[in-house]
C-alpha cells in the first residue's frame, strides 16, 4: 500500500492506494494552529477505525505541501502514525520535469502533480485546469515541460470575498442556476459568479490553445469541478484523484532516486 498526503490550503487529502486503485481517501479542513499536530493525530486515527481500513505492507508515504508551516509538522504525525518514512516532495528532484518558467520556485506542488498525473496517463500535451481555492490553467507538453499557469481565485473564494466585502451580500451555496439573470439576490450572485466561471474557463482554453498552437487535451480536477455542469463536455475528462497520482508518481521517482 501507498500513502498520498497533498496539504493544500483549504483542505489536508489522504489517498490510500492498493492494488492498483485508491481504495480509500479522507479529507480535512486545512488546520494552521499550535494545536494542528494534535488534530490531524486524532483525525487520522478516528477515520481509519471508522473505515476498517486495514494498513499493511506499506511501500511508500508521499507528501506534498503548499502549506510551509504545516510540511515537517503534518510528516511528523504521519510518520509516527504509520510507522514509516515519508518522502516531502520537491518538484525539482523529479528527474523528467522541467520547468520552463521565470521562477521555478515559485509553481505550487500541486499544480506540478497535476500536469505530471496527466501527461503520465494520457501521454499528450494538456491544460490542467484545478477548481481549488484558486482556479489554475496548467499547460504541459508530453515531455514533461511545463511551460506557464494562469492563475484566478476559486468559486468559493471569489463567493467570500463578495460577503466579506459588502454589507448587504450574503454568503450562498454554490449551486448553478438555471437562468442567468436572478430574480433575487442569493440568485444573482449565483449567477453571477457560476455562470461568469463557465464563461471564464471557455475563454482561457480557446486562447491557451491559440497561444500554443499545439493539441492540448484539457482535463480538470479539484473538489468544485463537478459544480459546473455545462462545462463537463469541454473536457477529456475529470478525475478528483488526478492530484494524488501525481504526487505518487512523483514520490515513487524521488524514492528510486
Amino acid at each position: 500500500m501507498e500513502i498520498v498526503v497533498d496539504i493544500g490550503n483549504s483542505n489536508v487529502v489522504f489517498g490510500f492506494y492498493d492494488d492498483s486503485k485508491w481504495v480509500h481517501q479522507m479529507r480535512f479542513k486545512t488546520k494552521k494552529d499550535g494545536n494542528a499536530n494534535i488534530f490531524y493525530d486524532l483525525k487520522i486515527r478516528e477515520n481509519l477505525l471508522d473505515s476498517n481500513l486495514v494498513i499493511d505492507n506499506i511501500t511508500g508515504i508521499y507528501l506534498s505541501s503548499v502549506v510551509p508551516d504545516l510540511t515537517n509538522e503534518l510528516s511528523a504525525v504521519v510518520s509516527n502514525t504509520f510507522d514509516h518514512d515519508v518522502v516531502i516532495i520537491n518538484p525539482a528532484e523529479f528527474k523528467q520535469l522541467k520547468l520552463s518558467i521565470d521562477n521555478p520556485s515559485e509553481i505550487g506542488n500541486d499544480l506540478v502533480a497535476n500536469a505530471v498525473s496527466a501527461v503520465s496517463r494520457y501521454n499528450k500535451g494538456c491544460i490542467v485546469v484545478d477548481f481549488g481555492t484558486a482556479l489554475t490553467f496548467t499547460v504541459v507538453t508530453e515531455a514533461f515541460e511545463i511551460l506557464g499557469v494562469a492563475i484566478a481565485p476559486g468559486l468559493k473564494t471569489s463567493i467570500s470575498a463578495l460577503h466579506i466585502k459588502t454589507a448587504q451580500l450574503p454568503e450562498v451555496p454554490l449551486e448553478l442556476p438555471k437562468t442567468v439573470i436572478g430574480k433575487n439576490t442569493t440568485h444573482a450572485i449565483q449567477s453571477g459568479v457560476l455562470w461568469g466561471y463557465i464563461g471564464l474557463v471557455k475563454e482561457m482554453i480557446i486562447k491557451i490553445s491559440e497561444e500554443y498552437e499545439m493539441d492540448l487535451l484539457p482535463v480538470a480536477t479539484g473538489g468544485l469541478s463537478s459544480v459546473l455542469l455545462p462545462l463537463k463536455e469541454l473536457f477529456f475528462e475529470i478525475d478528483d484523484s488526478l492530484t494524488l497520482d501525481g504526487i505518487r508518481i512523483m514520490g515513487r521517482g524521488i524514492k528510486r532516486g
